[in-house]
């Protein structure tokens, strides 16, 4: 029997969790249609010889912010870089639907303060189009990409949709205003929604400084909207919490909500510096809740949640003391020209400020939990002794030095890596043991988002070269296991049962990957949002090929121009 394509000898780890083993796999259309013993299929239409290439299926990756990228970036980058076949967007309560004509200039406002995505790209990029829930997936229905896409409703465009200035303003929400906010979270999950999402982090803020809606959402109006999810028999409800005191506040409405709904709860999980052990405790609440048949996970990250501090980001170490900013707003060469004058090195080096401010507190009273950034690599789990402070001693000058030649290097590209999760152990032993969880799912790449600060959406990949290969400090994971937590687990956790799994009947997405060179670029700053709008990207290398439903989108790490991808509609 011929096929359209045949995968010869790969080694295949197939996403179940499986030890892997050598196999050939048929593709026949957009589903994958046998997985034989290596050498007993015959040849298709094309035929690759993958021997000394490890196969898995596409990377479903559940924790992204595309909300807007995806109605003008086909290409979903950078997670369309890192093997990632399908995407769900809308989490963490922050979104674009619904939406009424005179709140988008709000909407963008919010989602550039608590996402730092360009405020001028999203006004550029943004065609709007719609105002319900319905409106913007049937929007994104009509669009091509390389992937496929999936989004869930939040809660800030929901509340202020329903409540106008009172949503925004946080006010309590009244009876009426919970019934039509369940009515049409009801009605985005008839219409394909996969969940809902909320905010409960003081992290989240408004450009004005303000809690963004629904973070102090009372019990009464979270349990009014999860009977959305109940009525409509699925739907996953996701948050972000107030991080040190998830277990004690948190965690009796999460219980409730999964009792009523019976679908899955998934909280983040990070690790906070000012209670860098509450996750033992997330973790015994999470054994309890299953114990007691509750769906609750904690969604977690496969590395420390960082910023990269550069000259053209958000925010770095020079930002606040005052012979920078007396630059700070000139082109960057004419500023590289004003921080290599004499008399200006001096006072940023020796004049010191001392103010209890940001400067203080992030970077002088940090300087043993900063690392500079190699040219051609990132260390994402670097010892204390190759920190700022380490080298700055060993070199024999003044850390504000080292600081600000690393940030004047590479043309003004030089970075400084910042962790401010998940590193207070000062390697990664938390994420190892969040990670081994039974009740945790891997997530927060936070692709499409923090564009000037933090640059996590290769995280599918560093999950491969770092824990499965190249950890030194610490024990490594089973390629076997990881590949699992970003296939076939993510997936389940949406319900989305059609693909994370290369077995016979299942969707044909797929990664053909060179693992021993797989790897990627340290990140730097692009240009390429609308309106010339900043990110930071990273690409990967090591991609021979990814599909998407039977279609080859990837071909050594270059895209092909196909867009196979199309909007995935839950309980369709």
């Amino acid at each position: 029997m011929s096929h359209d394509l045949v995968i010869r000898n790969a080694h295949l780890v197939d996403g179940s969790g499986a030890a892997g083993r050598t196999a050939d796999v048929a593709v026949d259309g957009d589903t994958i249609s046998a997985v034989e013993p290596a050498g007993t299929l015959g040849s298709g239409t094309r035929t690759i010889d993958a021997d000394g290439l490890l196969l898995t299926p596409g990377f479903v990756d559940t924790h992204t912010h595309y909300d807007a990228q995806v109605t003008w970036d086909p290409y979903v980058t950078p997670s369309g870089w890192h093997g990632v076949t399908t995407v769900m967007m809308g989490n963490c309560g922050v979104g674009f639907a619904p939406s009424a004509p005179d709140q988008h200039e709000w909407l963008i406002e919010m989602m550039e303060s608590v996402e730092d995505i360009p405020g001028t790209a999203l006004s550029a990029g943004l065609q709007w189009g719609w105002v319900s829930y319905p409106e913007y997936l049937d929007a994104l229905d009509r669009l091509p990409r390389v992937m496929d896409v999936a989004s869930q409703i939040g809660h800030c465009p929901l509340r202020v949709f329903v409540m106008g200035e009172r949503g925004a303003a946080n006010e309590p929400a009244t009876d009426a205003d919970i019934v039509e906010m369940a009515r049409l979270t009801e009605e985005a999950l008839l219409a394909g929604a996969f969940g809902f999402s909320t905010s409960r982090t003081p992290i989240h803020r408004t450009k004005n400084g303000e809690l963004i809606p629904g973070t102090v959402a009372d019990e009464r109006e979270l349990l009014g909207i999860a009977a959305a999810i109940k009525r409509v028999g699925r739907g996953l409800f996701q948050f972000a919490p107030e991080h040190a005191v998830v277990p004690v506040a948190e965690w009796p409405w999460m219980r409730k909500v999964a009792a009523l709904t019976g679908q899955p709860v998934s909280v983040n999980l990070n690790q906070p510096d000012q209670a860098p052990d509450v996750w033992r405790e997330v973790l015994h609440l999470l054994d309890e809740a299953h114990a007691d048949g509750l769906p609750i996970v904690a969604q977690v990250a496969g590395r420390s949640i960082g910023i990269l501090y550069c000259l053209q980001g958000s925010i770095h170490p020079l930002l606040f003391h005052p012979a920078y900013q007396e630059i700070a707003t000139l082109p960057l060469h004419e500023r590289l020209s004003a921080l290599a004058d004499p008399e200006r090195r001096r006072r940023i080096i020796e004049d010191v400020p001392d103010d209890g401010g940001f400067f203080q507190k992030a970077v002088l009273n940090n300087l043993g939990r900063i690392w500079c950034v190699d040219d051609a690599n990132i260390d994402y789990e670097p010892a204390a002794d190759v920190s700022v402070a380490a080298e700055a001693e060993r070199r024999g000058v003044p850390a504000m030095q080292l600081l600000l030649d690393q940030l004047t290097s590479l043309a003004g590209n030089g970075m400084i890596y910042a962790p401010f999760f998940n590193y207070s152990y000062g390697d990664l032993s938390f994420t190892e043991a969040v990670t081994r969880h039974p009740h945790t799912r891997m997530g927060l790449s936070d692709g499409g988002a923090h564009c000037g600060a933090i640059c996590d959406g290769g995280m599918p990949t560093f999950m491969l070269t770092h824990w499965t290969r190249d950890r030194t400090r610490g024990p490594k994971l089973p390629l076997e296991y990881v590949v699992h937590r970003q296939t076939s687990q993510t997936a389940a956790l949406y319900g989305i049962a059609d693909r994370g799994v290369v077995a016979p009947g299942m969707r044909a997405d797929l990664n053909l990957i060179d693992y021993s060179r797989l790897g990627f670029d340290a990140p730097r700053m692009a240009y390429d949002l609308p309106a010339n709008g900043r990110r930071l990207v990273q690409k990967a290398r090591g991609y021979v090929g990814t599909w998407v439903a039977g279609v080859q989108t990837v071909d050594h790490d270059e895209f092909t121009g196909a867009f196979p991808g199309r909007l995935l509609r839950a309980g369709r």
